[in-house]
């Protein structure tokens, strides 16, 4: 998605189905930690002190560069079935969207390039690394397959970026301008966050484009009382519209 909000490119991938998999036979841990909303805020606003610029990384089929401690087999996908070799499987080499264990082998492998580096883990944050030598400073985040990257010194960034390209196959974005439904501004004033393409798209989505705007959440003076044979509201449509306002930073809207 571009900052805006519209599609910046169409994708299709084979898949491995992950739902097949046993515990203990095909996949012992899965789990891989991502940067916490917090600790990106976190990074904006040391950044927006220091006045250093915050770029944007991003990573091409992220999951493929995994390493897989397991014997994975897979069936050949339709319409890529080799003739004469038709009852054969494949042995997977490296890891594939939608093994339980891709994300957790990804993050194993650009851990691991990174402590190579000699950036240091932070012991409250699994995703967050700093790289200080005398006075330079370089701080990366990651987000899945987003890499954030700020530091008070423009030659150590680059420098980050030509020691990460040959090892992942990388798009350079720039400084950051669109993140988790964050648009994001920087100038010589500061780092500005705004919301709002994700807004209207949550006002559009739950058919609430035209309600008027108040300035409490709740209008005062209402008396609330149990009507029998009201509707149901629908759980699933419930749980979506509370998600959608945990990434929303307009408090007049929540």
């Amino acid at each position: 998605m571009n900052s805006d909000g519209t599609i910046n490119k169409y994708k299709a991938r084979l898949v491995a189905k992950g739902y097949s998999q046993l515990a203990g036979i095909d996949f012992t841990e899965t789990f891989a930690p991502v940067a916490r909303h917090e600790t990106i805020r976190l990074l904006l606003a040391l950044a927006a002190h220091k006045g250093w610029s915050v770029f944007h990384l991003d990573v091409k089929s992220t999951f493929l560069n995994g390493k897989l401690e397991e014997e994975i087999f897979v069936k050949q996908p339709k319409g890529f079935v080799q003739d004469g070799a038709e009852n054969k499987v494949h042995l997977l080499k490296k890891a594939l969207y939608g093994l339980k264990q891709a994300p957790r082998a990804w993050n194993c492998k650009i851990d691991d390039h990174l402590l190579s580096l000699g950036f240091e883990k932070s012991l409250s944050e699994a995703n967050f690394y700093v790289k200080k030598k005398n006075e330079i400073l370089v701080i990366v985040s990651i987000y899945v397959d987003d890499l954030l990257v700020t530091g008070n010194d423009e030659a150590a960034l680059n420098q980050f970026k030509i020691d990460m390209m040959p090892i992942f196959d990388m798009n350079d974005l720039g400084k950051m301008t669109y993140f988790l439904g964050m648009e994001i501004y920087q100038s010589s004033e500061g780092i500005f966050i705004c919301q709002r393409n994700f807004t209207s798209e949550i006002l559009s989505k739950f058919a609430m484009s035209n309600c008027r705007p108040v300035s409490t959440p709740s209008v005062s003076g209402v008396k609330y009382k149990a009507i029998d044979g009201s509707t149901n509201v629908d759980a699933g449509v419930y749980r979506s519209m509370i998600g959608s306002l945990l990434y929303l930073s307009t408090p007049d809207l929540i």
